[in-house]
């Protein structure tokens, strides 16, 4: 079975109940290939999108692609011209014959024009422009603002992205960089990544960025494999960045002997000459701004998070939104274990924080199914992070690490859902956890503080 077909029992083809609007459940893609041409003056975007994908369970008459208000240059099916309408981000397309059910199809949409965030609850995401560039912060229904796409996490791809600009202008986008080929004042960049990845985790920055090459600062003696580190950002913030950034390396070794192997082939930050009020999260690359350097590591929890995001979120992907504690209480607990694995304060100091934090606060909120107004609340990541810690509280230490490596392992590049999990953490229990996981994820009130068992002592105390 490859890579693209891993998917869960619970995981089955739907409408995201958050964004029924987005994504066509009808088919499923296997590969985007993207030929893009920017010009960061006038901020003029176009091209063309190779959409290889296979129909459902029906023949498909009609089916849909999201993306904002481009001009449509043309649209064909299988090297034919097929009718369309495009109103509302949406994209209906009647091709004239009929891809049958579970056929293979292709579809190429050529467009032009000047990309914008899309509106959202959130405000504008997707393509933004900035004063020399431009970058991507898709999450979670942005990904139409810049190409035609399924937009539903579940339904995840590879892709092939070469994007032409100014000479000057450095561009970063999702995947391994397979060739950069200059021609006049313009040069193409063509990145890949093989790895099925969901549509708002692919990202492009274009930037005048100087590129870093991140050197190992592992624990010395311990056994590792090398995992390619990349950043790009402006030449005068490079004094700061690397005191930020000097112990990402040292996080990816702790990562990947608590969470099982890097489950893509390199990492990349992106550090952007603008303020962002959060860093972006994206396959194989995370984007910051330059408020998140200072050069006194004030925002380390931040390069943590990204970095964890790339097993929880990113390579093990939610079925839909209503899981998205999934990847943010992954993401916060790893946060708390870098800081207890670094010298600072342990995970349960961390979780008797969150827990102080979350009992002056509301009690509105259901974890499990948050609702779309509160799935990027504070307290989702903080209460996500907590129901891990209860977790490990209920298991035991060695339980809980095996638990959760397994879970990142087994279902790499996968997709999942909440029951998923608790079918696969009460595989690991000398009890069943049916209380714990009722009272964390579908009760608002908040439950008692977990705490740890003291840790055993190497060797029997002397009498």
């Amino acid at each position: 079975m490859s890579p693209k077909q891993v998917q869960s029992p619970g995981a089955s083809p739907r409408v995201d109940p958050y964004f029924p609007e987005h994504g066509d459940p009808r088919y499923r893609v296997h590969r985007y290939e993207l030929t893009l041409d920017y010009r960061p003056g006038p901020n003029r975007l176009g091209g063309s999108a190779r959409i290889l994908a296979v129909a459902g369970g029906s023949a498909l008459a009609e089916f849909a692609l999201d993306l904002a208000d481009f001009r449509i240059g043309r649209v064909l099916v299988d090297g034919k011209a097929a009718r369309y309408t495009h109103r509302g981000g949406k994209l209906r397309i009647r091709p004239v014959k009929a891809p049958a059910a579970g056929a293979a199809f292709t579809v190429e949409v050529h467009y032009t024009g000047n990309p914008k965030p899309v509106r959202s609850p959130w405000g504008g995401l997707g393509w933004e422009e900035l004063t020399e560039g431009a970058l991507v912060a898709s999450q979670p229904i942005g990904a139409s603002s810049w190409y035609p796409c399924n937009d539903r996490p579940a339904d995840k791809a590879s892709y092939l992205i070469s994007l032409t600009t100014a000479s000057p202008f450095t561009v970063v986008a999702t995947g391994r960089l397979l060739s950069r080929t200059s021609r006049s004042s313009s040069t193409t960049w063509v990145y890949e990544q093989a790895a099925p990845t969901a549509s708002y985790l692919v990202s492009v920055s274009v930037g005048l960025y100087e590129t870093v090459r991140l050197v190992e600062g592992g624990d010395p003696g311990a056994p590792r494999r090398t995992v390619p580190q990349t950043a790009y950002l402006p030449l005068r913030l490079l004094p700061e960045f690397g005191n930020d950034f000097g112990r990402q390396t040292r996080m990816m070794h702790l990562f990947e002997e608590l969470f099982g192997p890097y489950p893509f082939g390199e990492y990349a930050v992106v550090v952007a000459d603008e303020e962002l009020d959060v860093p972006v999260e994206a396959q194989g690359l995370a984007t910051f701004g330059r408020n998140h350097l200072g050069g006194q590591r004030g925002s380390e929890r931040l390069v943590a998070h990204e970095l964890a995001h790339q097993w929880f979120g990113n390579s093990v992907t939610i079925a839909d939104w209503r899981h998205i504690w999934l990847n943010e209480g992954f993401a916060k607990y790893a946060e708390w274990l870098w800081a207890e694995h670094s010298g600072g304060r342990s995970a349960a100091d961390h979780a008797a924080a969150a827990h102080a934090l979350l009992a002056g606060q509301p009690q509105d909120l259901v974890l499990g199914d948050p609702g779309k107004r509160l799935m990027f609340d504070d307290r989702l990541y903080q209460r996500g992070g907590l129901v891990l810690h209860a977790l490990r509280a209920a298991v035991g230490e060695q339980a809980f690490f095996r638990l959760v490596q397994d879970w990142a392992v087994l279902n790499r590049h996968g997709v999942v859902s909440t029951a998923d999990f608790l079918t696969h953490a009460g595989r690991y229990a000398p009890a069943p956890l049916d209380a714990l996981f009722d009272a964390w994820l579908r009760r608002p009130e908040l439950p008692p503080l977990p705490t740890l068992p003291p840790p055993r002592p190497a060797h029997p105390p002397q009498a």
